[in-house]
């Protein structure tokens, strides 16, 4: 019963009526940016917020957050974007199918993430490369916003769309522009106070759309068109062996974009809340929803951050306002659908912009002459893909070029733990067997990273007879440095020399043992401690 019970996230009747509010107040804001969303992917409007409501329900129930609210957001749409760009290119019968069979390959990849419990490594990425990426994101998503702010003709990439700005605003549409900026503007200037009570995005969506049904045509100012407002059907996967390779590929670029942003959205709730969050069991409840949602045809969401302080600000504190958010979501698409065909595409692409503009780190520009050049290098490498190649190389080269970094800094630390000296040295006076020992000792953790230096060091000392390999304060040994230690041994003996080693812990000599140390080195050669080792060599004088 209680392992069943650990299966489901934190629920708690005694904060329901601020669960309740919470979720209400996530809701609204919610909405207006789940419908723009599911614009800018290209699939449409309903699309978001079935996104906002199958993953917020089904994250909320089964997730490790408990006050984690789940839709939509900026990085997975620009990724769906591109999804149906590609699969629709390359297989215009079957594309937006074979877009969703990827939504539901990415929630398997989160579920299999979580049980293998590798939560705890999405969010070890250097905050350079977030910046970075987080940074393009906005930009991404202000490029892609532009033409529909002006009334334009979109593009599919932020690349096309720089190529071709004369394009957009030598089309200009003065109604869409005037509509866009306005609802730029407000949104940037509304009080913050103002949003606890009325949210600028559902005051702004609300009246434009009432004076876009009252006063303009679609030709004047181009809505989005009629919703449904009924229940989603039920899609089957669209699967073949020939587009196995894409359909993987961007399973696993979804997966890998939405476990990053709803762990670092974890966090985040964590700070707020003074709790801890269970990123393995949040992986497998946004692998649930967002494998769910691609059967219906609805957008992958991950953890949304501003939706979370949202709820939590509003007195949110377990995963009951998760489940109140998707509840309020399905009631008003069901109620009121058929009123949000009128909602202009100029008034999105506003409020999107402000999206983008939000996500953009501002502060590591303000910190940028603080910072090491090195990070600053990084962080606009790592933009630079973002905008113009894509995000999966992106993350990648980012986290590359920073693990070569940290791999060099941490040898430059571990070098210090590996010491040579001269036995005689060791009881300073003059013993004839102990003057002939060189002495390698390993004081602390090793790993790959010092392999070389390591070689280099000890090929240049050729004056010894006996080698001594002391282990026995080494705590981390790499199969890297263990080969070369056995290679050390093998070399040494064929020359003639005789090699003593001094075990460490268990799993340097688990290690060391896989790799034949025990053929190499006789037992009456291997000692548990170095000072046995060093008076048997004493006296044999």
């Amino acid at each position: 019963m209680a392992a069943a019970i650990t299966l489901f996230n934190y629920f708690s009747k005694q904060n329901l009526q601020q669960d309740i509010a919470g979720g209400i107040t996530a809701a609204i804001i919610a909405l207006p940016l789940a419908l723009a969303f599911g614009v800018s992917s290209g699939v449409g409007a309903i699309a978001g917020v079935y996104g906002a409501i199958f993953v917020g329900f089904f994250a909320a129930i089964f997730g490790g957050t408990r006050t984690q609210i789940s839709g939509p957001t900026g990085p997975l749409t620009i990724v769906m974007s591109v999804v149906f760009t590609e699969m629709i290119a390359k297989h215009p019968d079957t594309g937006i199918a074979l877009a969703f069979t990827s939504v539901i390959i990415a929630g398997i990849f989160q579920i299999l993430f979580g049980f293998a419990k590798l939560g705890k490594y999405f969010v070890m990425v250097p905050y350079p490369v977030i910046s970075g990426f987080m940074t393009g994101i906005g930009v991404i998503i202000i490029l892609l916003q532009l033409a529909p702010l002006v009334g334009s003709v979109s593009f599919g990439s932020s690349f096309e769309t720089l190529i071709n700005l004369p394009h957009i605003f030598n089309d200009i549409s003065v109604t869409s522009l005037v509509f866009g900026l306005a609802t730029l503007l407000l949104m940037t200037i509304w009080p913050s106070k103002w949003n606890k009570i009325l949210p600028s995005s559902l005051f702004l969506l609300v009246l434009t759309t009432v004076l876009s049904a009252l006063y303009f045509s679609n030709a004047q100012l181009p809505n989005i068109g009629e919703i449904p407002s009924a229940l989603p059907q039920f899609h089957l996967p669209s699967f073949s062996l020939d587009v196995l390779q894409d359909v993987v590929y961007f399973g696993f670029l979804i997966a890998i974009l939405g476990a990053i942003d709803s762990l670092l959205t974890s966090l985040v709730a964590d700070a707020m809340t003074g709790t801890q969050h269970d990123s393995n069991k949040e992986l497998i409840g946004q692998g649930l929803g967002n494998a769910i949602a691609g059967f219906f045809h609805a957008l992958p969401g991950a953890g949304a951050t501003m939706r979370t302080t949202v709820n939590i600000r509003a007195g949110g504190q377990s995963a009951f306002s998760g489940v109140t958010h998707s509840l309020v979501l399905l009631i008003v698409v069901l109620w009121a659908g058929q009123y949000a065909q009128y909602i202009p595409h100029a008034v999105l692409a506003g409020i999107l912009i402000k999206v983008g503009i939000d996500i953009i780190d501002w502060q590591y520009f303000a910190r940028l002459k603080h910072m090491p050049i090195f990070s600053t290098a990084l962080m606009i490498l790592v933009l630079s893909l973002t905008v113009f190649v894509d995000l999966i190389t992106a993350v990648l080269v980012g986290m590359f070029v920073a693990n070569l970094i940290t791999i060099e800094r941490i040898s430059n630390v571990e070098i210090d733990n590996i010491v040579f000296r001269r036995g005689d040295n060791l009881i300073g006076k003059k013993n004839k067997t102990l003057s002939r020992t060189l002495i390698f000792e390993v004081d602390g953790p090793v790993s790959f990273a010092v392999s070389r230096e390591l070689s280099r060091r000890f090929s240049d000392i050729h004056d010894f007879d006996i080698l001594l390999i002391d282990l026995s304060r080494a705590r981390i040994i790499g199969t890297t440095c263990a080969v070369m230690i056995i290679d050390m041994i093998e070399s040494n003996q064929k020359a003639g020399k005789e090699v003593i080693v001094v075990l460490g812990d268990e799993q340097v000599n688990k290690t060391l043992g896989l790799l034949s140390l025990n053929e190499l080195i006789p037992k009456n050669q291997q000692y548990k401690e170095s000072v046995r080792a060093i008076e048997d060599l004493q006296n044999r004088c």
